[in-house]
């Protein structure tokens, strides 16, 4: 088991709708990324914006983003992940790619569609989990609207890190933060949460907030609403005695997933 995990998030204002653009903004900032990262963390969304031009903006698993998540993963030697919309067999998905170095592909569409910006219309729901085993990490991923569901994000399989990649409005930055926290004390484990920055297509503010809290809900790192690299360095030995001194996971309740 990995002692310690270096994560670095990545927080930009995406170029509307421009996939190309955003893949080269990207480059630049991550040109300076650091040696030891483990993983690079993206938003939701991070080669188009939330767009729901569903055909516009989507791309096969073969397609151009991916092949540079890929491409990325090789030469920096680390793990890339994000979120971005992927057209197969005739449907549409805000599916979060998990692209480690040696080409390795693991995927998770959207369970929760956020249906009040017709996300539900546009794309097709995620119908399963995924659960990442990463050098002895257990690593959960989720997209933005799933951070309001408890149930889905509930602590079952005694995982250590969540990660939420988003597009989340400046008009709710008190409930992102609140619910990270909430999500992170009940289950007891590192939550990693990548947002976006700038105004969106459809004249929407994103305030940023990405962060790193810690198993206690404690905020380590915040990158509040400025374009940057968030560096962070999680320690799993830390987790593992405060669940040994309080651990409340084996008191929760029983439930089935419909």
């Amino acid at each position: 088991m990995q002692e310690t995990l270096k994560i670095a998030i990545v927080q930009f204002s995406p170029c509307w709708e421009n996939a190309n653009e955003n893949r080269n903004l990207l480059e630049k900032l991550l040109f300076e990324l650091p040696t030891d990262c483990d993983i690079v963390v993206m938003p939701e969304s991070f080669s188009t914006g939330f767009s729901m031009n569903a055909a516009k903006v989507s791309e096969p698993m073969h397609g151009e983003t991916v092949s540079w998540l890929k491409k990325m993963a090789s030469e920096k030697n680390k793990v890339f992940c994000g979120t971005l919309f992927i057209a197969e067999n005739g449907k549409y998905y805000n599916r979060f790619c998990w692209v480690q170095p040696g080409g390795n592909v693991l995927t998770y569409d959207k369970r929760h569609l956020f249906s009040m910006g017709n996300e539900h219309i546009a794309f097709t729901r995620g119908e399963k989990r995924l659960m990442i085993d990463y050098n002895g990490w257990k690593i959960f991923p989720q997209i933005c609207y799933d951070l309001r569901f408890p149930v889905w994000s509930r602590n079952t399989t005694d995982y250590h890190l969540m990660i939420n990649t988003a597009s989340w409005p400046a008009a709710r930055a008190e409930v992102w933060e609140t619910l990270l926290k909430a999500r992170a004390i009940e289950n007891q484990c590192y939550v990693a949460a990548a947002n976006r920055i700038g105004i969106d297509g459809n004249g929407l503010a994103h305030g940023g907030d990405s962060m790193l809290i810690d198993f206690k809900g404690k905020v380590i790192a915040n990158a509040h609403d400025f374009e940057k690299l968030l560096i962070v360095e999680l320690n799993m030995n830390s987790l593992l005695a405060f669940r040994q001194k309080f651990n409340t996971l084996k008191d929760s309740d029983g439930f089935v997933l419909d």
